[in-house]
């Protein structure tokens, strides 16, 4: 049987899609290729919309988005193949995340939603899916996310140091490494999706090229600013930011509308300022969740997600944290852009191989579950 795997996710920043191709015939995953696809524009500008208003946005749109999502994520899968030489014969299955809209888990009956229809990546690809990776967990009385520590434990625990892992996508995770073994973990707050929202709202023509980012290049807009203290103090009320783990949260909860019912009254005069406060509170918020509720001081802290490249936000957070070393993953050898396509490719190798997965110390889940269901290719005729 094969043991090649292919992972793809679009985080919370809703730009595109991680793709990831992975040989799992050692015991240390081993990363063929990895790219990022952008979305069309098209197709982008309705992910944006559907992210200011999750409860207003049409079911018909829904529909027909869920669809478009999923042939961008065949389409995804079939450039990865092609440019790494690789038939599609080879891959044993498809782990798709899809493109979270929705995480409510702590509503009274408990919802997920990532649209990307693994029926069209199947037909397309003729190689089976793993998807709807989430649910089970919710189902258990878990929280469903973060699934990061999963794979952060299997590349990245060191048996001689206390080690943290922090994942820098929309939202920031922590994974708890302690040296004896296990794995914990959960999400302490914003990380990128503020910083990004505002950086597009004042540069609206940045991005529509495909090229130029959408985001605030190393952080140097925010560099350019100051933080409003009085405001900051302000952010950290955030009652989520006290809560105790297991917890997850999402970009539906720190949306934009959230942002817009606390700026200052005179935000639009002095928009840099409000770009480093938001860099700053993504900092604060950070360090402090971890300092809370990490019960051991950490040898290391290793870095993955997108953020890992605003310098910037980088920097802040290692002021906060004193003299703990802080290191990108890629010092490891992992790739920080693609640590979450590759937990999704170990997640389908997972289910393929009818393995429960230990959630319950990550997500509060009740016991181990195994994750995702399968969408098998159609025979060929």
């Amino acid at each position: 049987m094969s043991t090649i795997y292919i992972g793809l996710i679009s985080g919370t920043s809703m730009d595109g899609i991680d793709a990831v191709l992975v040989d799992f015939a050692e015991t240390r995953p081993a990363l063929i290729g990895g790219q990022t696809f952008q979305y069309p524009t098209e197709l982008r500008a309705a992910l944006d919309e559907l992210r200011r208003d999750p409860d207003a946005f049409p079911a018909a749109r829904l529909a027909r988005l869920d669809t478009e999502v999923g042939q961008a994520f065949a389409e995804a899968a079939e450039g990865l193949l092609s440019d790494a030489g690789i038939e599609a014969r080879r891959v044993r299955a498809i782990g798709s995340h899809g493109q979270t809209v929705l995480h409510r888990p702590d509503d009274e009956f408990a919802h997920t939603l990532q649209i990307g229809d693994p029926t069209r990546i199947a037909a397309h690809t003729g190689i089976d899916v793993v998807a709807d990776l989430r649910r089970a967990d919710l189902a258990a009385g878990g929280q469903g996310a973060p699934l990061a520590p999963l794979i952060h434990q299997a590349l990245l625990a060191d048996a001689c140091e206390n080690r943290l892992v922090v994942n820098l996508g929309g939202i920031a995770n922590v994974t708890l490494l302690p040296a004896g073994g296990g794995v914990s973990g959960f999400d302490t707050g914003p990380a990128n999706c503020f910083i990004d929202d505002w950086y597009r709202a004042h540069h609206p023509d940045q991005g529509q090229d495909g090229k130029t980012p959408r985001f605030d290049a190393g952080g140097r807009w925010a560099a350019s600013g100051s933080v409003d203290k009085t405001w900051l103090a302000e952010l950290m009320q955030e009652p989520y930011l006290q809560r105790e783990p297991p917890k997850s949260t999402g970009i539906e909860y720190f949306s934009p509308a959230w942002l817009r019912q606390r700026l200052p009254n005179d935000a639009q005069e002095r928009p840099a300022d409000i770009q480093a406060t938001l860099a700053e509170f993504s900092a604060k918020s950070l360090v402090e969740n971890i300092e809370r509720f990490v019960p051991f001081r950490p040898d290391r802290i290793l870095l993955c997600g997108g953020g890992v490249a605003n310098t910037h936000l980088v920097e802040r957070i290692r002021a906060r944290l004193g003299d703990i070393p802080i290191e990108s993953t890629a010092d490891h050898g992992i790739d920080p852009d693609f640590v979450e396509a590759t937990l999704i490719a170990w997640l389908a190798r997972e289910h393929i191989a009818g393995r429960a997965i230990n959630t319950p110390t990550i997500t509060g889940a009740r016991h181990p579950i195994r994750l995702g269901a399968l969408w098998p290719a159609p025979p060929v005729l």
